[in-house]
């Protein structure tokens, strides 16, 4: 099963699905390992965006979350 990273844009954002999908968010990652390393990777970029808080999914299953990005 794949996991993935979905957003919680803060208010007021100005980030569209397009500027998401480029930052990173929406790819799959073979393993939750993968997928919380590039988070400790990209998230003052997904910051940058607007992003204030993240969710883990393995398919359909809530793995984590929400998780405010100030906290990683």
């Amino acid at each position: 099963m794949a996991f993935r990273w979905h957003a919680e844009l803060a208010s007021g954002s100005q980030a569209s699905a397009a500027d998401l999908t480029e930052a990173g968010l929406g790819m799959d990652f073979d393993d939750q390992a993968s997928a919380e390393e590039w988070l400790s990777s990209f998230y003052l970029d997904l910051q940058d965006l607007g992003v204030s808080q993240v969710s883990l999914f393995e398919a359909d299953r809530l793995v984590y979350g929400p998780m405010s990005l100030s906290d990683v």
